[in-house]
C-alpha cells in the first residue's frame, strides 16, 4: 500500500479540489484516510474547538471529507500573510513568530519546520491505511528547492508516495507546463510522478486527445484523468483572496450540512473524470480490500 500525494504545476491549480475529492472516495471505499499538508499560506483557518488551535480551513475540508477528526498533524505549519513580505507563523495551532520570507527559508523551514513537519506526518502514517498529501506552489520552483518543505521532500518522507501532478487548463499552457515541470525536477524527484490531471477545463475533451499521446512521449507520464470547472458553491473559499459571494464560511464546530453535501457531489464529480484503476493501481491496489 503506497500514499498518493497531489503535487500542482502552480498555485491555484486545484490540489485542494483533487485532494479532498480522493479523501471522500477513499472514505467511502471503507479505508481509513486522512490529508496531510505539511506548510499552507492562507488567511482563512479552522479553529479546533475546545482547544483554540489553528489549521488552514482547507485541510479542516478534507478531513470532514475524509471523515477524520480535525487535528493539527493535517496541517502542522500555516502561514498567515500580513503584508510587506510577512507572515503570521502557526506551528501546531499556535502562534511561532511574524517572520519575512528570508527568515522563513533561512533559518525556520529547515529547522523547526521540517521538524514539526515530520512528526506531523509520521503520526498520520502510522494510523491511517491511506494519507492525501498536498503539495504547495509547484515542485519546480527550483530557486526554493532546497528549502522546500512542502512538495517532494514530503512524498519521499511518506514512504515515496506516488505523485500526481494537477495544472489549470483553464488558465492556458497546460501541457508546456506539465512538460515544463518534469524537466526540471531532479531524477529522484520526477520518478515518483505516476499521472497527470488536466483540471478546470472548458469545452470538449476529445479536442485534448493529441496533446495527450504527444505529452506522453515527451515525459512517460500517462494523463489520468481530465476535471471539468467544477461548480463550488457549497464548499468554503480556501482563502479570502478571490472570495466568491455566498460561499459557506466554516470556521469552528461540526461539517455543515451545506459543505458535506458539496463533498459528496464533488468525489462523484471529480471520481467521474479520473482513472480510478489507475489512482488504486498507485495506491492501495485495485485487488486490495479495506
Amino acid at each position: 500500500m503506497r500514499h498518493i500525494m497531489i503535487q500542482g504545476t502552480s498555485s491555484g491549480a486545484g490540489k485542494s479540489v483533487i485532494a479532498a475529492a480522493l479523501c471522500r472516495i477513499f472514505s467511502d471505499m471503507g479505508y481509513r484516510v486522512a490529508p496531510f499538508k505539511s506548510q499552507n499560506m492562507s488567511r482563512r483557518s479552522y479553529v479546533i474547538p475546545g482547544q483554540g488551535l489553528e489549521i488552514s480551513s482547507a485541510q479542516a475540508v478534507q478531513a470532514a471529507a475524509a471523515r477524520c477528526d480535525i487535528t493539527t498533524d493535517l496541517n502542522p505549519i500555516l502561514l498567515k500573510p500580513r503584508g510587506e513580505m510577512r507572515c503570521v507563523t502557526y506551528v501546531n495551532g499556535r502562534v511561532y513568530g511574524t517572520m519575512k520570507a528570508s527568515r522563513y527559508y533561512d533559518t525556520f523551514a529547515l529547522s523547526d519546520g521540517l521538524a514539526a513537519a515530520e512528526r506531523a506526518l509520521a503520526s498520520l502514517l502510522g494510523r491511517f491505511d491511506v494519507v492525501v498529501l498536498e503539495g504547495a506552489g509547484s515542485p519546480a520552483e527550483i530557486n526554493l528547492a532546497a528549502h522546500d518543505i512542502a512538495n517532494m521532500r514530503m512524498a519521499h518522507l511518506a514512504g515515496d508516495a506516488s505523485v500526481v501532478l494537477v495544472c489549470d487548463i483553464d488558465r492556458g499552457g497546460a501541457f508546456a507546463s506539465l512538460a515544463g515541470t518534469m524537466s526540471l525536477l531532479p531524477a529522484d524527484d520526477a520518478r515518483l510522478v505516476r499521472g497527470f490531471v488536466l483540471n478546470k477545463f472548458r469545452g470538449d475533451a476529445a479536442l485534448l486527445r493529441p496533446g495527450y499521446d504527444m505529452l506522453h512521449d515527451v515525459t512517460g507520464v500517462p494523463i489520468i484523468g481530465t476535471v471539468p470547472m467544477l461548480d463550488m458553491s457549497d464548499l468554503p473559499d480556501e482563502d479570502s483572496l478571490g472570495a466568491r459571494a455566498g460561499a459557506p464560511r466554516w470556521k469552528t464546530g461540526p461539517v455543515p450540512p451545506r459543505v458535506e453535501e458539496g463533498l459528496s457531489r464533488i468525489a462523484a464529480a471529480v471520481g467521474a473524470c479520473l482513472d480510478m484503476d489507475a489512482i488504486l493501481d498507485m495506491t492501495v491496489g485495485a485487488a486490495d480490500g479495506p
